[in-house]
């Protein structure tokens, strides 16, 4: 989650999982105070450290630099690029950012998510998958819940 601070987060996946910090230290090979502190908001974990929790926790670490946006790994699907280079792809994405967002931040936020949709659905999306999606997003942008 972008700018989300880390102890929170490594907290909430520990949690998610199952897990104690006694367990994760030892797959980490790290010590229970420094996993605690980490969780508390306390210390500056380094990029092995948090490579280390990331596998203990059977998830990736990624790291971000600029705006903030989600970064989708691997190849962009063709139904993506397509998608990205539509008319009704830059209208939705005008309708996402009237909130005052840079516009480029919201593509790049669409174009990260259709990736990691793609990925999850195991198959190549179709057109009409794509305009399901955009659809939806702009439903629930314009109807937030309360």
């Amino acid at each position: 989650m972008p700018n989300e601070p880390i102890g929170p987060r490594l907290r909430a996946l520990r949690q998610a999982s199952g897990r104690t910090v006694a367990s994760v230290a030892a797959d980490a090979g790290l010590s229970v105070p420094y996993i605690a502190n980490l969780e508390n908001g306390r210390g500056n974990p380094t990029t092995n450290a948090l490579s280390r929790l990331a596998a203990a926790l059977g998830t990736e670490l990624s790291i971000e630099f600029g705006s903030g946006a989600p970064v989708a790994t691997g190849p962009v699907p063709q139904s993506v690029v397509k998608l990205s280079r539509s008319r009704r792809f830059q209208e939705t994405v005008a309708t996402l950012a009237r909130s005052g967002e840079d516009s480029q931040e919201v593509a790049a936020r669409l174009i990260s998510a259709c990736v990691l949709l793609s990925g999850a659905l195991g198959r190549e999306a179709s057109e009409h998958d794509w305009w399901r999606v955009l659809d939806a997003l702009v439903l629930i942008a314009e109807h937030p819940a309360h």
